[in-house]
């Protein structure tokens, strides 16, 4: 266990490190100030995306927004690593040339030590991520329901592997997608890193992978629809939500669209040029968005 330094003095940021399919697997625990050994506080899962570290995702992504928002809410992040940097998120083209792990068993240790180890309350865990980080956060919906309660994936829907499999429970779902993402495509088809490169996977559409929850989840067929006032008009970008209520087990299925946005996390940094991944929307804050998007649901 290494511990870093938090911007927090009674906050605590360090490293653990379990075995999984004999491979000695690494995750980063952010706990919040002021942790009572008699309160049971939710935990957020935070999956980097390919080529990131679960260390440098709140810095580099989100801006320290998560550690803030996670801090101010009592609630315990964990960013756990994915092997060389890539997760096994159901993308069978993605992983055609490499091993695939077994992410999802790798995670569901890490939330049952975090359950034993730190009083995390069971029924209050949810998973986010960008990118192959988002992918694999919608794997987890599918796979490991009886332990997640809700998930956010930012740029990121259903890989077309995936479309006949679903969660064994309802779960929460809201999806964060930018309509101008250029590597992973809001009405769906091929991810790529550049426009003519290898495919990494075939994804469903945005509007296909909501609708495959929705059903699931037993939703009304008629969102309530929202859109944003407009705080930063500089970025080019506008916000509508769109809301499907009425699911079982008071689950609800939501998308954030984020129109003219790119491969970004909202409110987060511009980490390449605007002409590799497309813009960062200033007119929402995703991290305290899906942190309490998540507080809303439990199991």
């Amino acid at each position: 266990m290494t511990a870093d330094t938090s911007p927090n003095h009674s906050a605590r940021y360090f490293t653990e490190k379990i075995k999984h399919e004999g491979i000695q697997r690494t995750y980063h625990i952010y706990l919040p100030p002021g942790l009572n050994p008699n309160k049971s506080l939710p935990l957020v899962l935070v999956l980097h995306g390919g080529g990131g570290t679960g260390r440098k995702f709140d810095q580099s992504l989100s801006q320290g927004q998560l550690k803030t928002i996670a801090h101010q809410r009592g609630v315990i992040l964990v960013f756990p690593d994915g092997v060389n940097r890539q997760w096994s998120d159901g993308r069978t083209e993605h992983l055609k040339q490499k091993k695939s792990y077994d992410d999802v068993g790798f995670i569901s240790k890490v939330i049952d030590r975090m359950i034993e180890g730190y009083g995390v309350d069971s029924q209050r865990v949810y998973a986010t991520g960008i990118s192959n980080g988002g992918f694999m956060s919608v794997r987890l919906a599918m796979d490991l329901s009886d332990k997640i309660a809700a998930i956010a994936p930012v740029t990121a829907q259903l890989p077309l592997a995936l479309k006949h499999k679903n969660p064994k429970q309802p779960i929460s779902v809201m999806i964060i997608n930018g309509t101008e993402d250029p590597i992973v495509p809001f009405k769906g088809g091929h991810v790529r890193l550049f426009r003519f490169g290898r495919s990494r996977g075939e994804i469903l559409s945005t509007a296909d992978t909501l609708e495959h929850f929705r059903l699931h989840n037993n939703c009304s067929s008629t969102p309530q629809k929202t859109r944003l006032p407009d705080r930063d008009p500089t970025d080019e970008t506008r916000i509508e939500i769109e809301q499907y209520a009425g699911c079982n087990d008071t689950t609800e299925v939501t998308l954030v669209k984020v129109i003219g946005g790119g491969h970004t996390w909202p409110g987060g940094a511009q980490y390449l040029k605007s002409r590799i991944i497309g813009r960062v929307s200033n007119d929402i804050n995703a991290s305290e968005m899906i942190i309490d998007f998540f507080l809303k649901h439990s199991r």
